[in-house]
């Protein structure tokens, strides 16, 4: 049956487009019940005997939630508990309008089925499916959609002896016409506390509007937010700006927001105090007015923590406020300052944390404490206090009422024992955002068959590079080797060189489960002791990587290269290689050292260094930079896996050479899918930083009587390469660190939609991914293109949209950076470890950025940089004087200065389990009198150039 509607639309040109709308009903949809005996039978999902017990319904009964209850209570529809849930059409798609997250949640438990989840049509339905009335609002008219389809389900169902359909809505006006019309219906929050089998569910209800009133007081602590209608006027005439808020992390009555303007005209506004932070949260969308330009003030230079909660009735100004407007008076160049007036959206997902029990006798009312210190505390409601006490837990906010304090949210679940590596590592998976969850069935059943063996097929369109001494060059124990290098030499003098990469797209084609997994995970994430695959253990430990002495599908990068390391020639071919050798790069570098090893490996390995060293210094001499960022390794014990030492990496030649020839393969594959593809190449750049990023670099040069030139890449690399200090061989190495955090992030991105493509960090004009496809989504893309540019593939239509290709690089950004992040706090935890079982240590250090009210020190033996305070709450503060202009801190006679050095002891303060602190006393310089608050191990800063391939 087909209904069709008719309109006109104008168009830009001021023409008039007749469109006309089709829109098919059927009559043969089946309703997905088990018991039903009227639709065709096909495979039940709603199950009779698999109904929820309630004291509201002693009935068989299946439920019928409205959209926002879906929207609302997704916690409680996710619990196993619940099951046998029709989800309509109507909702689904409202509810993929208005939160993606969500509806991929909810997609989950359609697919899930244990759940007994059904997906019914009704907006094709011949009998649900109804036209919106002259003068009913869109969502009067789903409302009444949602109504009908529960009727129909009613009647339908009848026959089943005993079973009804419970219609759950929040919405008053719904539930009144719902019953009105005979319909069984009850709010979410009526129905859950009715559940026999789970009455601790009620913890994990999502406070409705009704309830949000009863836990705020009267008083009105924050300015009303601007509805939406006058926001979008605003923003129109330029009296607002729409910006990303970004908390501090440092100090927590202060963020910015991130403005995009045109072009390169973005600001970012300074946004500072409870008032004018305004209930905003971490990555909402937010608008922004501007304060006059006298109000503008410098960023704060003292580090402020909420160090507990405070009372919603509280009429004095905070301590932390004062100390905040005090810190900003002559705090260096003013920056543009501003309050936020709406929220455009919301970016809130659940939380993890720890629970700030009430002081309260049997209180329900508690304060939640995230981890993640840009978070402001939760308030929940939990009848589970004494359970939940030292558990990690993550909770979803509900709301940020006006008269409260704190937003009001509800417990989501338990994760665990405080402490416990593996709660731990839970946690930091959740709070990055990485995608951990076993790979599902749908995604396994794209995996190659078993026993798997190269083809006469695969053969005939490849070239059989197996005599060829091929070797991979590798960390130890590394399992997941995608690339491999040669090198021989050429009867004209010359020497051949080939980069094999595995070649992952043969086994993972365009559109199927496994692709999209993998385009969605975007990276493997290495943690201290634990890998997140990308992609099954299947291809990333076996099929494709390129292991010694085994049969190996790969796409080959080859070079004719001269003396001068000149490229003579390039092809690309896929290929059949044997790898000939494993090794570490210690291996590779005794067998290049050792000259009394003459065999084929070893020669190409020589032939490899020997070139990489030359390419180096072509590299150095474009300006490329070489910076510097502590790495650390922690040796594992094999049976408790915790860390039993911990030391920053060693770098050999090895690990050059094989940075060197995975650069100029990258190099190379850039050109030629860019010659090909000049709008849909995906390439990678390295955007060259703003001026003002300099400045610290600049002053700590510049105590040194030393200039820094960096109006270039290559000014940049000369300067820092000058810059010595007699007696102090540690310092040029402190200057490259400092160079490293004024870097900007390399990103990906579509060709067809940026001009300039240029890498400073690697100081060459086009650059992208392509030698690791079994960690990073972007080099199989990468592969994909190139195969098609030499005819090896074809190509598929998402390929080719420069838009989707945009859309998928934003995505591949964003996994990159959480993994950058989840990886330090990984180290972070496992640095805590080891100092809890080492006790107190004295080391050596240097202090790299100077504060306020504490200076950041940086151990090189470990890697390790914390902060030290001069302020402590309990005792008085030593008189401190703080110079921006030389970023010197005097604390009572004695002056700090930027990489200065100093011992400290260094230990384990485990007082407050959840923000666990490294202590850092000062041993000397010895301060009389001064006593230093425990110090916090922070996060480094995610910026490196180092190794971009």
């Amino acid at each position: 049956m087909l209904k069709s509607k008719t309109f006109v639309k104008k168009t830009r040109s001021g023409g008039i487009m007749k469109i006309v709308r089709e829109h098919y009903l059927r009559d043969d949809i089946w309703c997905g019940s088990e018991v039903c005996t009227e639709c065709k039978q096909e495979e039940s999902v709603l199950q009779k005997d698999a109904c929820i017990e309630s004291s509201l319904c002693a009935f068989p009964h299946y439920l019928l939630p409205d959209t926002n209850v879906v929207l609302s209570q997704i916690d409680i529809l996710e619990d196993p508990l619940i099951k046998n849930v029709i989800i309509l059409q109507t909702v689904l798609q409202e509810v993929r309008h208005r939160s993606a997250p969500i509806y991929r949640r909810l997609k989950d438990a359609l697919h899930d089925k244990e759940k007994h989840f059904y997906t019914f049509t009704n907006e094709h339905h011949r009998e649900t499916y109804i036209e919106r009335e002259p003068g009913e609002s869109a969502n009067d008219r789903n409302d009444r959609a949602i109504r009908v389809s529960t009727r129909w389900y009613s009647d339908h169902l009848k026959k089943a002896e005993g079973l009804r359909v419970v219609l759950l809505t929040n919405d008053r006006e719904n539930k009144d016409k719902a019953e009105a019309s005979g319909l069984l219906t009850y709010r979410c929050e009526e129905y859950v506390k009715s559940l026999i089998a789970n009455p601790e569910l009620v913890d994990r209800l999502a406070l409705t509007d009704n309830d949000k009133n009863d836990i705020t007081t009267s008083k009105v602590l924050f300015p009303e937010h601007l509805p939406l209608s006058r926001i979008q006027v605003g923003i129109k005439s330029g009296s607002f700006q729409q910006g990303t808020f970004r908390a501090s992390r440092d100090n927590y009555l202060e963020a910015t927001v991130f403005v995009h303007g045109e072009g390169d005209d973005s600001t970012e506004v300074l946004i500072q105090g409870l008032q004018n932070l305004n209930r905003a949260v971490h990555q909402d969308l937010v608008a922004v007015e501007m304060l006059p330009e006298n109000q503008w003030v410098g960023p704060s230079s003292v580090v402020l923590q909420d160090e507990g909660p405070k009372d919603d009735d509280a009429t004095e100004e905070d301590e932390e406020e004062k100390t905040l407007k005090a810190a900003v008076v002559g705090a260096g160049p003013r920056k543009p300052t501003g309050r936020v007036v709406g929220i455009i959206k919301r970016n809130w997902r659940p939380f993890c944390g720890m629970l700030f029990l009430s002081q309260i006798k049997e209180a329900t009312r508690h304060l939640f404490t995230p981890a993640d210190r840009r978070i402001p505390r939760i308030r929940i409601e939990t009848r589970l206090s004494s359970t939940l006490a030292g558990q990690r837990i993550m909770v979803a906010i509900d709301g940020w009422p006006k008269h409260s304090r704190y937003p009001n949210g509800h417990f989501v679940r338990s994760l665990g024992c405080a402490g416990d590596k593996g709660t731990e590592t839970e946690v930091l998976l959740l709070e990055h955002d990485v995608p951990h969850q076993d790979f599902s069935q749908a995604v396994l059943s794209f995996l190659p068959k078993m026993p798997w063996n190269i083809t006469q097929e695969d053969m005939a369109v490849r070239e059989d590079l197996r005599l060829l001494t091929v070797c991979s060059v590798d960390p130890p124990g590394c399992t997941d080797i995608d690339d491999a290098l040669h090198c021989r030499d050429l009867a004209n003098g010359n020497q051949e060189v080939g980069v094999h990469i595995a070649d992952v797209s043969h086994f993972i084609r365009p559109g199927n489960a496994l692709d999209q997994e993998a385009a969605n995970r975007g990276t493997t994430v290495y943690l201290t002791g634990r890998r997140i695959d990308m992609v099954p253990e299947l291809l990333s430990s076996n099929l494709c990587s390129l292991r010694c002495n085994v049969e190996r599908l790969a796409f080959s990068c080859i070079w004719e290269i001269n003396s001068k390391a000149e490229i003579v020639k390039t092809r690309f071919t896929k290929s059949v290689i044997n790898s000939k050798a494993s090794l570490t790069y210690a291996e590779a570098q005794m067998r290049i050292d050792d000259t009394s090893m003459n065999d084929d490996i070893t020669k190409s390995l020589r032939g490899l260094n020997q070139l990489a060293k030359i390419l180096k210094k072509q590299r150095i001499e474009k300006g490329a930079l070489t910076l510097s960022s502590p790495e650390v390794r922690f040796h594992i014990d094999s049976e408790t896996h915790d860390p039993i030492d911990l030391q920053t990496k060693e770098l050999m030649d090895t690990n050059s050479m094989v940075e060197e020839f995975m650069l100029l393969a990258n190099i190379s594959v850039a050109q030629k899918i860019y010659e090909e593809f000049s709008e849909c190449a995906l390439l990678r750049k390295h955007p060259a930083p703003p001026p003002s990023n300099y400045d610290i670099l600049n002053k700590a040069a510049k105590a040194k009587d030393l200039v820094i030139h960096t109006d270039s890449a290559k000014a940049l690399a000369d300067s820092l390469d000058a810059a010595r200090v007699d007696g102090f061989p540690y310092f040029n190495t402190l200057l490259r660190i400092l160079a490293t955090r004024c870097m900007m992030q390399a990103v990906y991105f579509c060709s067809g939609m940026e001009s300039d493509f240029h890498h400073y960090g690697l100081a060459s004009p086009i650059y992208t991914h392509f030698t690791s496809p079994i960690r990073r989504y972007s080099d199989i893309i990468v592969h994909r293109l190139l195969a098609v540019a030499i005819g090896a593939d074809i190509t598929y239509p998402d390929l080719m949209d420069k838009h989707k290709q945009s859309a998928l690089c934003n995505n591949l950004n964003y996994r990159h950076k959480m993994a950058q992040y989840a990886q330090r706090a990984s180290v972070a935890f496992h640095t805590q470890l080891f100092f809890k079982s080492r006790g107190i240590m004295n080391e050596e250090g240097f202090i790299l950025f100077v504060r306020k009210n504490a200076i950041i020190i940086l151990i090189p033996k470990f890697g390790l940089e914390g902060t030290v305070f001069f302020e402590n709450k309990n005792k008085p503060s030593p008189k401190l004087v703080f110079n921006e202009e030389a970023t010197t801190l005097t604390v009572e006679d004695h002056i700090f200065n930027m990489f200065d050095k100093v011992k400290v002891t260094i230990s384990l303060d485990a007082s407050n389990i959840q923000h666990q602190k490294i202590r850092m006393s000062l041993v000397e310089p010895v301060i009389p009198g001064v006593s230093v608050a425990p110090s916090e191990i922070n996060e480094p800063e995610a910026k490196k150039v180092k190794l971009d391939h």
